[in-house]
This record gives structure tokens, C-alpha cells and sequence, in this order.
């Protein structure tokens, strides 16, 4: 898979092949591409087409990463300098562009329109989900239902569209790729879950110290829960302070210390522990399998991860 990905980005324009070289060699932990290639497995094998799909996935998700350290200034990433810090935002769009345009072509390699389709389906809904993750950040008003709802579009939908091209790339039963989808749907809500809580640390063996989600008005589960705690003394100070129009460096270390205070993390872990329950009773039928236990080692892996 890595190979096509190579041989996918490889172009006439020097430039292009120096920033696409140095960019593929900090790799990710390319989650994505593993569940689309677990699913294809769980669905009777790995072939070009699953291959193919995988490359595309893992293609549109770091499209999505270079857009998004161009929209948050961000100057590292995994350690090492972004393409915008490097070059130019300019530059980090257009890269990204081209690795959409790379994944286009892998889904085009596929043969296969039902694969082509769950990619578009995928590419609108994350695209969606992060815009109406920014209005509702302009309008502070958010919801525990209306958090899930968000994170299933900007997130769990990537994961859920590696079992749907794995199914497809064997010819499965719509029912059964149906079944393995709302399994990576909860995988992929907790994984963002589980990204969110790394916001509220200044580990930085946990997470990174930033505070980012609130300086940009997202309010994420864990502060969701504790600003529904009135019987918390500071809540109404809280509630009054999450919906300013700017948020200081002061208020933003005020709502962490609350978030923590009211269980907000402990609540977080413990939606994580249920997603998990919930997604094992979906494979149990399938058991014992040693796809499925790897599927389930990924869930784990997800909850206990600390990068």
C-alpha cells in the first residue's frame, strides 16, 4: 500500500517530489489504511482493490491534516516542521490538493464505483462536519448529541468508509458491510473523543498543552459535561465565561481546571469504555476470529493511546 502511495505522488515537478518525500516520511500511525485492509481481510482477503482503497483513504486523511495545520498555523506535526511552516500556506494548499488528486486516481484504480461513491459520501461529510463544527463555534451553543453528531461526520465517517471499500473490494453482503460500519463508526467517534481529551493536559507525554479546541470555540465532551453539572458553585461563572467572544489565556486555563474538576475527563473515559462495549457486542456473532480480535485490539489501542 505504501508503494502505490509512492508511486501515486511521484510527478514531473521537483519541488512536489522533495515536499512529498520529506512529508511521507514521517508517517502517521496509519490507522485508516489498517482498518480498511482488517476489513477486507474480515471480508475475505486483501486484494489490489482494498490496496488501492486503503492508499486513497490514507491519501484524503493527510489532504485533510496539511489543510488543517495551514487553518491553525500550526508550525509541527509528529515531531517535525509542517509544509506551511517550511514552505508556505500557499504552497501546503496546493500539496494537499495534490494528494486529493492522488487519492482520486487509487479510487479510480479500484474499478469500482461503489468505492468511488463511499469516498465522495466520506470527502462531503467530513467536509460538513468541520463547518458546522466552526458555526457552532460562532454561535456557542453545543450539545452532548449535537458533539456526537459532529464527530461522527468530521471523523467517524473516514473510519467507516474503510469498512465499507473493504467490503466492497470483496463483494460483500451490503448487510454485512452495513454491520462492520456501525462498529467503525464508534471507533472512529472514539477516537475523536479520545483526540479531544489531550486538550486539557499539559503532559506532554499525554497531549499537547494548547488549549486550541477553546481558542477556537470548540467545546469538546468533557467541558460539554461539566457545564451541565449545576450543582457545581462555579457553573454559572463557567456558563458565562464559555460563551465570551474571545476567551484569554486565563479563561481558557480556568474552564480546563473546572472541566477536570466536575469529572468532565472521567466522563469522557467512561463514553469511550461504553462506545467499546457496545461496538464488541456488534462482532461477538463473529467470534472467535483472529480479524475480530484484531479489530478489537485496534478499539483498545484507541482508548489507551497517548499520542
Amino acid at each position: 500500500m505504501n508503494d502505490i502511495i509512492v508511486t501515486t505522488l511521484t510527478s514531473n515537478s521537483e519541488l512536489t517530489n522533495s515536499i512529498v518525500d520529506s512529508y511521507l516520511k514521517s508517517k502517521g500511525k496509519l490507522l485508516r489504511p489498517i482498518v480498511t485492509l482488517l476489513s477486507a481481510k474480515f471480508f475475505g482477503g486483501i486484494n489490489d482493490k482494498a490496496l488501492q482503497g486503503a492508499a486513497a483513504l490514507e491519501m484524503l486523511h493527510n489532504a485533510s491534516l496539511i489543510h488543517d495545520d495551514v487553518i491553525d498555523e500550526a508550525t509541527e506535526r509528529r515531531g517535525l516542521p509542517t509544509i506551511n511552516n517550511v514552505w508556505s500556506n500557499h504552497v501546503a494548499v496546493l500539496v494537499g490538493d495534490f494528494f486529493v488528486t492522488g487519492a482520486l486516481r487509487c479510487g479510480v484504480a479500484t474499478g469500482d464505483g461503489r468505492i468511488l461513491s463511499a469516498l465522495a459520501d466520506m470527502g462531503r461529510d467530513l467536509s460538513l462536519g468541520e463547518i458546522d463544527q466552526v458555526d457552532i463555534a460562532r454561535n456557542h451553543n453545543i450539545d452532548e448529541a449535537t458533539y456526537m453528531e459532529i464527530i461522527r461526520a468530521k471523523t467517524a465517517s473516514l473510519f467507516e468508509c474503510c469498512a465499507a471499500v473493504g467490503g466492497y473490494a470483496n463483494d460483500a453482503p451490503l448487510t454485512s458491510i452495513d454491520e462492520l460500519r456501525r462498529y467503525t463508526r464508534l471507533l472512529g467517534i472514539c477516537f475523536q473523543i479520545k483526540d479531544d481529551t489531550f486538550d486539557y493536559y499539559h503532559d506532554p507525554i499525554i497531549g499537547k498543552p494548547t488549549g486550541n479546541d477553546l481558542r477556537e470555540g470548540k467545546v469538546t465532551l468533557p467541558l460539554i459535561y461539566a457545564l451541565n453539572r449545576a450543582d457545581m458553585p462555579e457553573h454559572d461563572d463557567m456558563l458565562a465565561l464559555v460563551n465570551k467572544e474571545k476567551l484569554t489565556g486565563d479563561d481558557i486555563d480556568r474552564l480546563i481546571v473546572f472541566a477536570k474538576r466536575a469529572g468532565g475527563i472521567d466522563y469522557a473515559y467512561a463514553k469511550m469504555e461504553s462506545l467499546r462495549d457496545e461496538a464488541n457486542d456488534i462482532l461477538t456473532p463473529y467470534s472467535p476470529d483472529d480479524t475480530v480480535e484484531q479489530f478489537r485490539e485496534i478499539f483498545d489501542y484507541v482508548i489507551e493511546r497517548r499520542l
